[in-house]
């Protein structure tokens, strides 16, 4: 009897305890991603607009197949201009097409990059692309370099969809250390900071690496943390010389 009233005592404790916690447990807040709120000065920008010819590459390894990359008319229907962009009259009328074409069937990537490195100001804290995925099972990864030239990937997604898709990945929190992961910001020295775009990786699906593929992109955006840079002392001196 002693036993049977302990078991019952012992899940009423429990149930009461669980019945406290929130619903969602370790949910992001996509206006905290690692830095207290009041610290923080969050705004969307264009980081490319795929307008510039020849400014975009694509590449991938000879023995697997070809890649063709150019410019065409287009535009994401369910794309929004940025509010600080609003009667600027800023040129957006064309999205960036790749072709590949496999010699055969295997394990193969290829890369689509600017032909030099797209740096962002201030604390990256997410990148979003429009992408064309032709419903492969392909996956996107996203190249990046940190503040110490370390480069590093991030998964975007799986590229089995219809039509247009904004896909977004999150740069995940500096460490405490300064040291370790992505490194945004030498806390020495304010005036380095950010990271920088090396393009885009495609793993392609071994099972789907044959004829020709077709991908596109178009407006790719940060949302950035700018509130170093608004802090920034204007008195402060340059380093590097």
């Amino acid at each position: 009897m002693r036993r049977l009233l302990f078991i019952v005592l012992v899940v009423s404790i429990a149930g009461t305890a669980f019945a406290q916690l929130p619903f969602e447990i370790g949910a992001p807040d996509p206006e905290r991603l690692g830095i207290d709120t009041a610290q923080q000065f969050l705004r969307e920008i264009s980081v490319d607009r795929f307008e510039r010819e020849g400014f975009w590459r694509s590449t991938m390894s000879s023995d697997t197949g070809i890649t063709t990359s150019r410019l065409f008319l287009g535009s994401p229907a369910g794309k929004t201009i940025i509010p600080a962009e609003e009667g600027l009259n800023i040129q957006d009328i064309h999205v960036l097409g790749t072709r590949v074409d496999f010699f055969r069937r295997g394990h193969t990537s290829f890369t689509v990059f600017p032909i030099r490195p797209i740096p962002i100001e201030g604390i990256t804290k997410t990148v979003s692309v429009w992408v064309v995925g032709r419903n492969f099972n392909h996956t996107l990864v996203l190249l990046i370099e940190d503040f110490f030239g370390r480069q590093f990937e991030l998964t975007m997604g799986n590229l089995n969809f219809q039509g247009w898709r904004r896909m977004t990945v999150a740069i995940p929190p500096q460490a405490e250390d300064g040291f370790s992961g992505i490194v945004q910001r030498n806390f020495h020295h304010n005036h380095y900071m950010g990271i920088r775009i090396l393009g885009f990786r495609v793993d392609v699906d071994p099972m789907a690496a044959r004829g020709s593929y077709y991908i596109y992109f178009d407006d790719l955006r940060a949302v950035v943390d700018l509130f170093a840079e608004s802090h920034r002392d204007a008195d402060d001196m340059v380093d590097g010389w």
